[in-house]
């Protein structure tokens, strides 16, 4: 088995802005290799240090010579292609030994890169891979917080080695340009830019994202001591042109009323979830509204529960002054929650805009806990006696027995409400067989969820609190072998 080779991009200089997976790869070889001038100092090491480890085999590949004349008799080429050779061999020894050997390459491998000699003479012979990474134009671009291209705009990367005339002739058609290899071409570069009428917009960016980063125009820069690390940079002419503040029209309020669903995010609803995520002002019931994740942004007005109607106008009004507000309710606001209370506000704001964003019910919730016992005709009721007496209650439980309807129950207990819960069982027990199925939902969804299957006849009140919601069946309500409840859908 013969080992394998990766050609590691190490992005612009920055060793933050190396990949997840060149860092992992790099940490992991046997054999890492890079590429340095006579001085033997690297930079590509530099950014890699950081992930590199203990044990591991550096193999130091010198340049020859840079832009020196050489007396090799293919001349300066010939020299660098025995050059690489060389390199090319020192690489397979060790990928013939099974070892794996990682490449590193300043910006990315296959853009200007040395690592391509080595991949044009070892890809075909070893598994190889190459990882990009972030280039010197990316980072040029970034460091100056100009775009490169926008829409159908042409980016046209040259090289400063290219004859004058020809780099002029290219920045003169192209929208925007990135001229890499300065260093001993600035002089000529600069000219170029001159000589094609765009030297006032171009920018010099001096090792991008390293320690010694420098920014300026082109056309300031000095010649003397520009770094073989720099270039030259014609932005899109779009950077210009910055878009205005938007006009702030008068804003437009308007009341959502949003039904949480019964306990927490899974049970809300993607509609529920867009009008909570727009809204200014979240308004409601102090443990409802803390339901909902903060956001820095909104406003948060938690209220006490029996303030209804106080809370319905706090909302109109702040909509008023133009807030976008979400008033929340458990479950669905339409089911003895806020959705009323709103639209009964709302008559003396004609003005405001109100709409109703539905929840999951907590009859819903619970039924689904137990199986269909909502499966035919049944009514809800609240045996709350705050807002109608107790003989309407009585009378509405008394005429849905007597129909023989399924009942969900509603606010069936409070702190201060506890004997209408012994009350309503003896009053259904008049129409009801005493083994009628009951299902007690406690805080379903939540938790401490509980959820007890029984009969009328055995209901107890003090299983019964203010988290709770009951279900009655009807004569057709069914519990199987397995606890589930069912109402069949057919009547006899």
């Amino acid at each position: 088995m013969t080992g394998r080779l990766y050609g590691v991009g190490l992005g612009p200089g920055d060793p933050e802005l190396v990949t997840v997976k060149t860092a992992r790869l790099i940490g992991e070889a046997d054999v890492i290799a890079y590429h340095a001038a006579r001085h033997g100092r690297s930079i590509a090491r530099s950014i890699a240090l950081p992930y590199m480890r203990e044990g591991q085999i550096e193999e130091l590949l010198l340049y020859p010579l840079t832009t020196e004349t050489t007396d090799h008799p293919g001349g300066y080429q010939g020299a660098l292609d025995d050059f690489y050779a060389d390199c090319a061999d020192r690489l397979a020894a060790h990928l013939d030994m099974g070892r794996t050997v990682v490449v590193l390459a300043e910006g990315d491998p296959l853009f200007y890169g040395s690592y391509m000699h080595m991949h044009k003479r070892l890809a075909h012979r070893y598994r190889t891979e190459v990882v990009p990474g972030v280039t010197s134009v990316s980072a040029a671009s970034a460091v100056l917080g100009r775009p490169l291209v926008e829409r159908d705009e042409v980016l046209t990367v040259l090289p400063g080695t290219l004859p004058g005339d020809v780099l002029a002739d290219r920045l003169r058609d192209t929208d925007s340009a990135a001229v890499l290899k300065l260093g001993r071409t600035f002089e000529k570069v600069r000219d170029a830019f001159a000589e094609a009428g765009r030297l006032d917009d171009a920018w010099y960016v001096e090792r991008a994202t390293m320690g010694a980063e420098r920014v300026a125009p082109l056309k300031d820069v000095d010649p003397d001591g520009v770094p073989y690390f720099s270039l030259a940079l014609l932005a899109s002419p779009a950077e210009r042109t910055f878009v205005p503040p938007p006009v702030v029209a008068a804003v437009s309020g308007e009341v959502t009323v949003v039904g949480l669903g019964p306990a927490g995010r899974p049970w809300l609803t993607p509609e529920a979830q867009e009008a909570l995520s727009a809204a200014t002002d979240l308004v409601g019931y102090g443990p409802y509204v803390d339901r909902v994740p903060p956001n820095p942004r909104q406003r948060r007005h938690r209220t006490d529960n029996r303030v209804e109607a106080e809370r319905a106008r706090h909302a109109l009004e702040l909509a008023g002054e133009g807030a976008r507000v979400a008033v929340v309710s458990s479950g669905d606001p339409g089911v003895f929650a806020m959705a009323s209370a709103v639209m009964e506000a709302a008559e003396d704001f004609p003005g405001i805009p109100v709409r109703v964003v539905p929840g999951l019910t907590a009859a819903q919730a619970v039924a689904s806990r137990v199986g269909a016992p909502l499966g035919h005709d049944f009514c809800v009721l609240s045996l709350s006696d705050l807002l109608k007496s107790w003989e309407v209650v009585a009378d509405r439980l008394a005429a849905a027995a007597r129909a023989d309807l399924v009942l969900a129950i509603y606010n069936p207990a409070s702190r201060s409400r506890t004997w209408q819960v012994a009350a309503a069982r003896d009053l259904l027990l008049e129409h009801r067989d005493p083994a009628t199925p009951v299902v007690i939902g406690r805080n379903v969804g939540g938790e401490d969820e509980s959820v007890t299957v029984t009969t009328l006849g055995e209901l107890d009140p003090g299983q019964v609190d203010m988290r709770c919601l009951l279900i009655v069946g009807s004569s057709t309500t069914r519990v199987t072998a397995r606890g589930a409840v069912y109402t069949p859908r057919r009547y006899p």
